[in-house]
């Protein structure tokens, strides 16, 4: 079953922190130092906020989380056949997770990622050049 995703960049962690948990009812499944990531059932939503020096604020992108391989061809197959470019991103480390992706752009711009996460990283990782998204 697919999940939600949402990214959000955030100012102060701390109090951020405190204010979702406070709105979702619920504390995150994951607290880096410049990360905190809530897996929530209802609504079925994988909802993360990070405090990076080199990201917006606000919400940075949107996307489908998958539970495994099939789900993942199946939601790559809709990138590529809503007539966008996609970036194909592959296995990579991002989020404190290890996570196999591609990313696409709404025709406004809109960043989505479509990922499978396989595992855990020790390092927050990186996310890659998206400006060719924006055609």
């Amino acid at each position: 079953m697919k999940r939600f995703h949402m990214h959000v960049g955030v100012t102060n962690l701390e109090k951020s922190i405190a204010f979702y948990s406070g709105l979702f009812g619920a504390k995150p499944t994951v607290v880096k130092n410049n990360y905190a990531k809530w897996m929530l059932a209802d609504p079925r939503i994988n909802f993360a906020i990070s405090m990076r020096e080199d990201a917006a604020k606000g919400i940075e992108h949107v996307g489908l989380q998958v539970e495994d391989k099939a789900e993942l061809e199946e939601v790559y197959g809709r990138l590529k056949a809503a007539d966008r470019p996609v970036l194909e991103e592959g296995a990579t480390a991002c989020c404190y997770a290890q996570s196999e992706k591609s990313w696409i752009a709404d025709p406004d711009g809109v960043v989505w990622e479509a990922f499978l996460t396989d595992g855990e990283s020790t390092t927050y990782g990186g996310r890659p050049d998206l400006h060719q998204l924006a055609s």
